[in-house]
């Protein structure tokens, strides 16, 4: 049977609110990679960000003593906050499953360079791996894209990542195209509506905004992805599953239902990162879970039990695994 990837998951757990003292010291600085501004892993680090202030006692009556400060900058997306996490320049970062997955294990991209030390602290949303064409592109399937300028995403994007292990899948090389650019993920959509790009790839939490810029501001539409190249790549990897985007459901003019296969987006950490400030940072989060599936679509249906195991093939921190077990989750 194939693996879904439900975008339609149901609400199980509801998060509980408490307001125990803490033991990290005070004023410490957490810093959180995310990706492109106009993504959604810009929004999960700034959503964590906002429930760990949140949390703060500092300056009110009540709340966690935990005198942590975030940020979460933009950055250049999974390989790269997973390398600067590793740097010790990051304390977390988002990820897609499949880059944890490969930096953990020393395979793919992180073959030589094997971070045993990554460590997983919850999962996030699902993420199609969403290929797009332009309106007057030509491009209705995968082989469109021969001849064609397609960008394939910036050097060390999740996208980027899982757009090459495509290309070797489908046996097609960076020659195949009339073009292949490097823009990031909040330059793209405006070189499609602008006909600079025929097509774009990008692996995103649906519903996304720039998505639906392409597909209802300029006649963009998804190109499905259901060939027996992805079915291996799905049956082949534990961290990819497909998944179906209904028309008309996340975005208005999307005419026909889109297949494609995807991965989920992970938060990760290190050992080195510890104990007590990942604690707190899960705690905020799973404490304050119905106000942090508030802040984006694509957090609607997050449920605990599948947040703590789906899409995690590194070992689980410490820190959180002292929150779950006293959730009675582990």
């Amino acid at each position: 049977m194939k693996k879904i990837l439900s975008l339609f998951a149901s609400l199980a757990v509801v998060a509980t609110f408490s307001v125990p003292t803490a033991s990290v010291s005070a004023a410490e600085f957490i810093s959180i990679g995310t990706g492109g501004p106009t993504g959604v892993y810009f929004v999960v680090g700034n959503s964590v960000c906002r429930m760990v202030h949140k949390e703060a006692a500092e300056g009110r009556k009540s709340g966690r003593k935990h005198g942590l400060r975030c940020a979460a900058p933009s950055t250049g997306g999974s390989n790269y906050n997973i390398g600067q996490i590793k740097e010790g320049e990051l304390q977390f970062g988002v990820a897609q499953s499949d880059w944890q997955y490969h930096a953990y294990n020393g395979s793919s991209k992180w073959e030589g360079n094997q971070y045993g030390d990554l460590r997983a602290v919850f999962s996030v949303h699902p993420e199609p791996f969403q290929l797009i064409a332009g309106k007057n592109s030509g491009i209705s399937s995968w082989d469109d894209l021969k001849g064609k300028t397609v960008n394939i995403g910036n050097p060390g994007s999740g996208q980027r990542g899982t757009m090459e292990v495509l290309m070797a899948a489908r046996g097609m090389s960076i020659g195949d195209f009339k073009q292949a650019t490097e823009l990031t993920s909040s330059e793209q959509v405006g070189a499609l509506c602008d006909g600079k790009v025929d097509a774009i790839a990008y692996t995103v939490g649906v519903p996304n905004g720039a998505i639906g810029q392409a597909i209802d501001g300029c006649g963009a539409s998804f190109v499905n992805l259901d060939s027996a190249a992805e079915e291996k790549l799905v049956n082949d990897n534990p961290y990819y599953a497909f998944a179906n985007i209904p028309a008309g459901t996340f975005y208005k003019s999307q005419a026909n239902d889109a297949t494609t296969f995807g991965v989920m987006a992970t938060f990760v950490s290190s050992a080195s990162v510890s104990d007590d400030v990942v604690y707190e940072v899960v705690r905020a989060v799973f404490e304050n879970l119905d106000d942090f599936r508030k802040l984006h679509p694509a957090f609607t249906n997050l449920d605990p039990e599948q947040m703590i195991s789906n899409g995690l093939s590194a070992p689980l921190h410490d820190g959180a695994v002292k929150y779950y077990k006293e959730q009675g989750w582990m």
